[in-house]
């Protein structure tokens, strides 16, 4: 029976980066108490060797003995299976406190040959043998005690009693409040790493997000803009020159965004040719559209000032997503992106006057949302209808920070796309 067993916390795969097996490795395997370096365990018993000789020497000397060969024999035993506590911890404990209690038993020189006995003690109750530790210390004594009433035939004091248990109970002590410690820090360790695992993770996830949102807008006008320019280059060629460099002005950034998502995957470092998105860089997203063909207004209500920049980009991919899919869907003849500024409070609104459902888009293709129906041509709420990624992309964005996001068809026509954002005013 083992009790309290404690394995080492190990650095593994990015997957996994937590031994899962660390509370439970069996520990014939290993000896948690035991650092991972080869040279501390012959150390140690180098150190317990040389203590053990020569403390007893001084102690022989006292009074008038030397040491033979079976006071050294017994006095090297507990150093050698120090050197084996690490694979046989359990088998290292037995053999040292027999020679222990044989040692002081039968009458040896009072010397310090106890030392080995007590490190492979502490290490046992470490490792988890805790009910084999408890046994071996209270059976010393009891061994112990009656060998020396046997040997000595003189009268046992309770003081002598006493401060041996004392001594031995001191060690098991010791030993619990160590093992108790190297389970904390066992813990903390796991807890530490499942945490920077998660983080990770949502890392990953932020960035897939991110290249979802590239992707589309970016693939969506290379897609529209090629069809264009297909259609136009024989009757006019200058309209599809415009619709080429709109796709040269979207791959260039589509590919900047991917390289530096890219790098931060692999864990390397990428100086991005454009800052992060925001809405300072509405403009410029606006300003593409309308090369490519779609009108967009831009207003602007209360007073503008720096926001969060988890803010910042979750308001600009969302006005980004909505302005591609009115692009790509919509038949829109103008789109509208509407910011207000609020003291505590930013809420972004995108609307268009198309017809928000099936139909011939800008690039002359049939759009559903696989089975034939216009997610929005029910007048509800087309995140819970199935409409594609891209909504409840949106809405993800939103409620990861406190907002909220809702979309749906106008009544007179056309689609609308609103999202609210809390605002900490320190933080902005």
């Amino acid at each position: 029976m083992r009790w309290g067993v404690v394995g080492r916390v190990r650095r593994g795969t990015a997957g996994d980066p937590v031994d899962r097996g660390e509370l439970s490795c069996p520990p014939a395997q290993r000896l948690s108490g035991w650092p991972a370096r080869g040279w501390t365990v012959p150390m140690v018993a180098v150190l317990v060797a040389a203590v053990s000789v020569v403390g007893t020497h001084y102690a022989a000397k006292q009074v008038h003995e030397q040491l033979d060969v079976p006071t050294l024999v017994l006095l090297f035993v507990g150093p050698v299976a120090l050197l084996f506590s690490r694979r046989w911890p359990a088998a290292a404990l037995v053999v040292t406190t027999v020679a222990t209690v044989g040692y002081y038993g039968l009458g040896f020189p009072y010397g310090p040959q106890f030392t080995a006995f007590a490190v492979v003690l502490v290490l046992a109750v470490v490792a988890g043998y805790r009910v084999l530790a408890w046994v071996c210390s209270v059976g010393a004594l009891l061994v112990y005690f009656l060998l020396y009433w046997l040997i000595e035939h003189g009268p046992v004091g309770w003081t002598w009693v006493l401060g041996h248990v004392a001594a031995v109970a001191a060690i098991l002590a010791l030993s619990e409040l160590y093992r108790v410690h190297r389970q904390r820090v066992a813990v903390q360790r796991r807890i530490r790493a499942e945490r920077q695992q998660r983080q990770a993770n949502e890392e990953r996830l932020r960035i897939a997000q991110e290249l979802h949102d590239v992707l589309a807008h970016n693939i969506s006008l290379i897609n529209v803009q090629a069809g264009v320019a297909l259609h136009l280059m024989d009757q006019r060629p200058e309209q599809a020159r415009t619709a080429l460099s709109v796709i040269k002005q979207a791959s260039k950034e589509a590919l900047g965004e991917m390289r530096s998502a890219l790098a931060v995957l692999r864990g390397e470092t990428y100086a991005a040719h454009s800052p992060t998105p925001g809405l300072d860089r509405l403009d410029e997203l606006t300003g593409r559209l309308v090369s490519a063909g779609l009108p967009v207004r831009t207003t602007v209500t209360g007073a503008q000032r720096p926001l969060p920049v988890e803010v910042d980009l979750a308001a600009y991919r969302i006005v980004q997503e909505a302005l591609t899919n009115v692009y790509r869907h919509a038949q829109a003849s103008e789109a509208v992106v509407s910011l207000a500024y609020r003291p505590e409070l930013l809420t972004v609104l995108v609307t268009d006057d198309g017809t928000g459902g099936a139909g011939a888009t800008r690039s002359g293709e049939t759009w559903s949302d696989g089975d034939g129906v216009d997610p929005a041509a029910d007048g509800g709420d087309p995140i819970g209808a199935g409409g594609g990624n891209g909504i409840p992309g949106m809405r993800e964005r939103a409620t990861a920070l406190g907002g909220s996001l809702t979309a749906g068809p106008l009544p007179g026509g056309g689609f609308r796309v609103v999202a609210t954002f809390p605002l900490d005013r320190e933080a902005s």
